[in-house]
């Protein structure tokens, strides 16, 4: 069969599936149950032959030989069962549920996972199958799974300025769908000549990563299993465990994430009267510099202890991070004095699937401790003012960053060259401050802006109608977030 017809047959069932009341979400969290076991099933039999942990009376020829009632509850035992076993395994079957209640169209979805050989298939295929459904699943707004879902084209931006290099580890402690991890992987594979040893450290010891939630950690690790990250019978490269609990127990040499929206950190617990409510988080660690229920801020915080010495970070975080402040002040100013705080990109909104977020992404390394102040200049790159992007219309794709990524110069980021100038080119979008401007702003604000805004001065060159009344409704729903943690924390 040809990619094409698989991708055909994928998506057709989608659609069939949908019109059932079945989302693209439970649509694919079916198919990562499926199709694992029939990768299972594969590498059980010549010329692999492997023991891939899945227990006989659930394995695929048990699941594929039934019909009707029957299937429907074997089923059900399989992916209860399964979802006890060690490792991957477990990890992929942990909670599982069906969520597809005609037996029927089960064995349909059985028999056209059947009909292809997963694990002859390519990588590429493979996970471009899978990361379609996964983007079309971000796009469906009802799921909320777009605040799990970075665009790729910022993704593959962070990954070619950091430039990972091969035998070096990579962590996201909170990996979403894995998305950074894909992105690496690609780099990695196309900019340098791997030998058998690196293959190997690439596909089983690069990545660590975290994510609570149990749906979107099957996700990523279906996705990374069929971009060939990862052993179907090796440990699970992904924890459930939240990343800020504790200090880290290992440090890694690049960490690239895109920590959860939302500015507080909170758990849900059941009080007296049976109602549900919220409790803020805080995190009492001793390598953190402040406590606080602001969960940036204590993403920050986790990502440099997570760095080696030597690490080096791009982190995508809101703009509440670079003006708030309290503990806001206090992590940025630790942050430059140990850390080189060396860029910072500004990001437009219009491009997260989750609505009004305004976000930049910091990129900076770790340093060894010192008496001296680690960041001596950072440059900044505006992408925000006078840029319109929608997710539908005006998607944010690699080329509209290839400036940014030029500017940065992964090749030698000290050979850097302002394209700002007071006179020259006061339009210039990268441009240089000192750390002592910066350490002598209120607060140290990092919040910064010098372009003019075109919108609010030159009537003749608004933007388009459509990208207009998408930026009023970005706007209008940022309010509304705001409003909401207002409403809550009054409510508590």
């Amino acid at each position: 069969m040809t990619t094409d017809t698989i991708v055909s047959k994928v998506w057709s069932f989608c659609t069939t599936l949908r019109d059932d009341g079945v989302g693209y979400g439970d649509y694919l969290e079916q198919l990562t149950y499926l199709i694992f076991l029939k990768m299972a099933d594969e590498y059980a039999r010549p010329p692999y032959n492997r023991d891939v942990g899945v227990p006989k009376k659930y394995n695929w020829a048990a699941l594929k030989k039934l019909k009707g009632a029957e299937l429907e509850g074997h089923y059900i035992e399989t992916l209860r069962e399964l979802g006890t076993e060690k490792g991957m395994l477990g990890q992929i079957f942990t909670k599982a549920q069906n969520k597809i209640q005609d037996p029927a169209k089960l064995a349909r979805i059985i028999e056209m996972v059947d009909s292809t050989q997963w694990v002859t298939l390519d990588a590429d295929v493979k996970g471009d199958i899978y990361e379609g459904i996964l983007e079309r699943n971000a796009e469906d707004t009802k799921s909320g799974a777009g605040q799990y879902f970075t665009p790729r084209a910022l993704i593959a931006t962070m990954v070619e300025c950091v430039a990972p290099e091969p035998g070096r580890t990579i962590a996201d402690p909170a990996c979403g769908t894995g998305g950074f991890f894909l992105s690496a992987y690609d780099y990695l594979v196309k900019h340098h000549q791997l030998d058998k040893g690196q293959k190997t450290f690439l596909k089983t010891k690069t990545f660590h990563g975290n994510e609570i939630v149990p749906g979107t950690r099957r996700l990523c690790l279906m996705n990374l299993f069929l971009h060939n990250i990862g052993e179907i019978d090796g440990e699970s490269l992904v924890s459930p465990t939240d990343a800020l609990v504790m200090q880290p127990s290992k440090t890694v040499d690049y960490v690239l994430a895109n920590p959860p929206f939302g500015k507080k950190s909170s758990m849900t617990f059941t009080n007296e009267e049976g109602e549900q409510e919220k409790d803020e988080l805080t995190y009492n660690r001793q390598d953190f510099w402040a406590t606080t229920s602001n969960k940036q801020l204590n993403f920050l915080q986790h990502i440099r202890s997570l760095l080696k010495t030597t690490g080096r970070a791009a982190v995508v975080l809101p703009d509440n991070v670079l003006f708030e402040g309290g503990a806001g002040e206090t992590v940025r100013r630790k942050l430059m004095e140990t850390c080189d705080l060396h860029t910072i990109l500004r990001l437009p909104t219009g491009i997260f699937y989750a609505q009004g977020v305004k976000a930049n992404v910091l990129f900076f390394d770790n340093r060894a401790a010192s008496k001296d102040v680690a960041t001596k200049e950072v440059w900044y790159y505006d992408y925000r003012t006078n840029i319109h992007h929608t997710l539908k219309r005006n998607p944010l794709r690699l080329e509209n960053l290839r400036e940014f990524i030029d500017c940065y110069h992964p090749a030698n980021r000290h050979k850097r060259k302002e394209t700002w100038h007071p006179e020259k080119n006061p339009n210039g979008r990268w441009r240089r401050y000192t750390y002592e401007e910066l350490a002598a702003r209120d607060k140290a604000s990092l919040d910064l802006f010098w372009l003019k805004d075109d919108s609010l001065t030159d009537l003749d060159n608004l933007p388009e109608p459509a990208d207009l009344a998408d930026e009023i409704i970005e706007n209008i729903e940022a309010g509304l977030v705001n409003f909401r943690n207002v409403a809550a924390a009054l409510g508590r």
